[in-house]
């Protein structure tokens, strides 16, 4: 086709070439929408919120989103369960000294409620607490270096007794075969007896370590529990935060009331077993009050375990003194079960027999010993869970 003058005029009608919305646009108005979208932010931010208000929320009805959303929680869970796995020590240590928190808590609460501010009263508490067992192992140190020389200055009586088969040790060294499984263990390989020997003080030694990182993560959730309180119900949406708030609140009564309930039972039969020891001068008192206190922290088998190991070590004076022995600690646990629980404790943790049973067993088997020491606080948290939430649902359902 010729080209004519009106072909040109035609050709020439229409906005420019450089406003054509085909053509890249200069650098000045490429950076309008962002210029534009400064503009808007400037005006949403306020004093109250300066990052503005959130946006409206994706359509979790897309495809998109509800794939995307079940692929992050499979590897969400995949990641947190490596982490268990890979943690689960440290975690244990966690979980301790959270439970340490919550058993000192309700001192701290008392002191902050009546007379002083919450960081004075953590400090009162701690340092009562560092005071108290600092008092106990100045006090016990002393005793214990004595004993220990006394234990070895009555070695060689001891081994007599027992090579004498007139006596109750010699007995029982006879009935087992001590002296053949004794020289069979040294007589086998030596490196492997050394091995076990660096074992043991390695075992020892981060059992040590364990205690001063669970004591240090005490102080410190101790000092920051009400802001972890109040992080965790966040993650509870508002319309139920305050239901989560009472039963939250009863939840940590609960813990509370259990740890420092224990702790308390643990000093009153250690201080029943020294004393009970000192009267019969049965050996090693402190040593044996301190193992029990200690065995007595876990629940169900702790005290009657800690009665086992002292009537044992009473059969060293006499057949009745160990007998007399047994009989005081049957005796004890059925005052602590009938009096001492319900009065030191109280209804604050309440939990059936049955399931305080079935709970230890499988906090022992899953964690051990730790496992065992907050079965019952665990269980009764979960009871709560299940009668506040879950059994009214079901019931509405």
């Amino acid at each position: 086709m010729a080209l004519t003058d009106e072909n040109l005029d035609a050709m020439e009608v229409g906005p420019p070439l450089g406003h054509h919305p085909l053509v890249a646009q200069p650098h000045t108005d490429r950076e309008g929408p962002i210029a534009e979208a400064e503009r808007e932010a400037a005006l949403l931010a306020t004093v109250d919120r300066p990052l503005g208000q959130p946006g409206a929320p994706l359509n979790r009805r897309s495809p998109f989103i509800i794939g995307l959303t079940g692929a992050a929680g499979v590897a969400v869970t995949y990641v947190l369960f490596q982490v268990v796995v890979s943690a689960h020590q440290a975690l244990v240590l966690i979980g301790l000294g959270l439970f340490g928190a919550m058993g000192l808590e309700p001192a701290v609460s008392y002191l902050a409620r009546r007379w002083l501010p919450r960081w004075a009263a953590v400090t009162v508490v701690v340092a009562g607490l560092a005071v108290l067992v600092g008092g106990f192992l100045a006090a016990a140190i002393v005793p214990l270096a004595t004993q220990s020389s006394a234990l070895a200055q009555e070695a060689p009586r001891l081994l007599q007794q027992i090579h004498d088969r007139s006596t109750v040790l010699g007995q029982l060294y006879d009935r087992f075969q001590l002296q053949q499984r004794l020289e069979h263990l040294l007589s086998g390989d030596t490196s492997a007896l050394l091995t076990g020997i660096f074992g043991a003080g390695a075992v020892v030694f981060s059992l040590v370590t364990s205690v001063v990182v669970v004591l240090v993560l005490t102080v410190y959730f101790l000092a920051s529990l009400p802001m972890i309180r109040a992080v965790l119900y966040r993650f509870v949406p508002a319309s139920r935060r305050p239901r989560a708030v009472l039963i939250g609140d009863a939840v940590f009564a609960k813990v509370g009331a259990y740890v420092l309930g224990t702790g308390i039972l643990a000093v009153i039969v250690g201080l029943g077993t020294f004393i009970w020891l000192e009267i019969f001068h049965v050996p090693y008192a402190l040593t044996l009050a301190i193992l029990v206190g200690l065995l007595d922290l876990i629940p169900v088998i702790g005290s009657t375990l800690g009665g086992l190991i002292v009537s044992l070590v009473a059969l060293t004076v006499s057949w009745p003194v160990a007998l007399a022995t047994a009989a005081f600690y049957v005796g004890y646990r059925f005052f602590e079960d009938y009096l001492l629980v319900p009065t030191i404790i109280g209804r604050t943790v309440k939990v059936p027999s049955a399931l305080t049973v079935v709970a230890v067993l499988l906090g022992g088997v899953l964690l051990g010993v730790v496992g065992a020491l907050v079965a019952i606080p665990t269980a009764a948290a979960v009871l709560l869970i299940v009668r506040e939430v879950v059994f009214p649902r079901l019931d509405r359902a």
